[in-house]
């Protein structure tokens, strides 16, 4: 018996109704296609695992160069204070301005002379008539300082440095 012969109308998608495709078939029937389409997944795949990893390098290698670049300019702070307070020093060493020569050294200096036994001391000995401020090192916080005396003499003196804790701005500690 063909459907629809019973007098019951025809069931959509049966073969009975020309041009209509049946119903999809059930489990365990075949794909139409062998295996899922892989093109391009593996371009996709490797496009991704390179956009991370210039991700990663951009965070990371960013924050390294911000860390070295703090440190080279802080470096550099640091050698233009203590060359530039070791230069107001020995300036004024060579006008002979012995209370502003005073004023550059650090407190713990300060405690250990006044200012009337510094200018003393100083007025004292052999007189500077010239001076050639070296490099900072940054490590020792010491800086060579070149020195032309009265008469012809020369030496060269280690000036010690050490940062001000109220101004945060360098001082000379010492001079050997």
């Amino acid at each position: 018996m063909l459907p629809g012969s019973d007098g019951a109308p025809p069931v959509p998608g049966s073969p009975s109704e020309p041009g209509v495709p049946g119903p999809p078939a059930g489990p365990g029937v075949a794909p139409p296609f062998a295996a899922p389409p892989t093109e391009g997944r593996r371009a996709r795949l490797w496009l991704g695992l390179g956009v991370g990893a210039l991700a990663v390098l951009l965070c990371c290698g960013g924050g390294g160069a911000a860390i070295v670049g703090l440190a080279v300019t802080n470096a550099q702070a640091i050698d233009e204070q203590g060359r530039a307070v070791t230069d107001d020093y020995y300036q004024a060493l060579v006008e002979k301005d012995w209370s502003r020569a005073y004023d550059k050294l650090c407190d713990d200096v300060q405690r250990q002379e006044s200012r009337p036994e510094f200018e003393q001391r100083v007025a004292s000995e052999p007189q500077i008539s010239g001076y050639r401020v070296g490099r900072v090192d940054t490590q020792t916080l010491t800086v060579p300082v070149d020195v032309t005396l009265t008469g012809g003499g020369r030496e060269t003196q280690q000036v010690t440095l050490k940062s001000d804790q109220q101004t945060g701005g360098m001082e000379v500690c010492g001079v050997s």
